[in-house]
């Protein structure tokens, strides 16, 4: 059995309740999950339910978009329960924040003569944890554009313009508020943080120094030599291979829970090592 540490529900900018992630976790044959919605852990109590009666081991966490030299670097985190504590208190700015750049945004498409409102940004994303695919929903509805990727390219994405950007927690920051909370961390899909193996490399040893818990080695858009590759340097810096297919339902059309693509597998022994680090 394996386990998929990285998945997204309806509580931020998944399409799947978080009691249908747990379902087709259980559906998959996996013996644990994490679920990392952006930002917030408001997912976990119904998830938690669901887990329980169908014999999934759910992990609390979240994933959040954090400040590093090469501009954003997304971190989950992992054993962070809901309620007050630390990185918890510091979640409800990060939320209010977003909120904020949310409603920037549907001004900047405004004022590019879309059609747009923020009711109807909520109503896609069902009155909570609205991101950007949520608007890029909205605009393949109007029949702006023809699907997710291209939303992006045209306006969501960083540079684009409709664009907005959002208060962040600095790396380091983010990974001491988390061992101050209990909780593990690990950067997400690490080729998003610089121009090639140096820049991440670096990064994995500078945030290794400051008590970064693993890496995302194990990831659907990586080929098997790669995800290799990635698990001896992250176990080179005393970092655990952590790993999950980034499930967002309809929104990655293409990735599974549990199995990415197809052919995802993240061992078990993963989330041994990662309880390791926090005992």
């Amino acid at each position: 059995m394996g386990v998929d540490l990285h998945l997204h529900s309806t509580a931020s900018d998944g399409t799947e309740t978080p009691t249908a992630v747990v379902e087709l976790a259980a559906a998959a044959g996996l013996s644990a999950i994490a679920l990392t919605d952006h930002d917030n852990l408001d997912g976990i109590a119904e998830a938690r339910i669901a887990a329980n009666r169908v014999g999934v081991d759910l992990i609390s966490g979240a994933e959040l978009s954090v400040g590093w030299t090469t501009g954003a670097m997304h971190l989950l985190v992992y054993f962070l329960e809901p309620g007050p504590g630390p990185l918890q208190d510091r979640l409800v700015e990060l939320q209010q924040s977003r909120a904020n750049r949310n409603q920037e945004m549907v001004g900047a498409l405004n004022e590019l003569g879309i059609d747009i409102t923020y009711d109807e940004i909520l109503a896609e994303a069902g009155g909570t944890g609205v991101g950007r695919p949520h608007f890029a929903g909205v605009l393949i509805k109007k029949g702006v554009v023809p699907d997710v990727e291209t939303a992006f390219d045209r306006y969501l994405a960083a540079g684009r313009p409709a664009y907005r950007g959002r208060k962040r927690l600095d790396a380091a920051e983010a990974i001491e508020l988390a061992r101050e909370s209990g909780a593990a961390t690990s950067i997400a899909h690490p080729h998003t943080i610089g121009a090639g193996a140096p820049d991440y490399e670096a990064a994995f040893a500078e945030l290794a120094a400051v008590g970064l818990t693993g890496v995302e080695c194990w990831y659907p858009e990586y080929e098997p030599t790669l995800r290799n590759h990635l698990a001896e340097i992250a176990e080179s810096h005393g970092l655990v291979a952590t790993g999950g297919s980034d499930f967002h339902g309809s929104y990655k059309p293409s990735i599974q829970v549990g199995v990415g693509k197809g052919d995802l597998v993240v061992p078990e022994s993963t989330l041994s090592e990662l309880r390791d680090t926090i005992a």
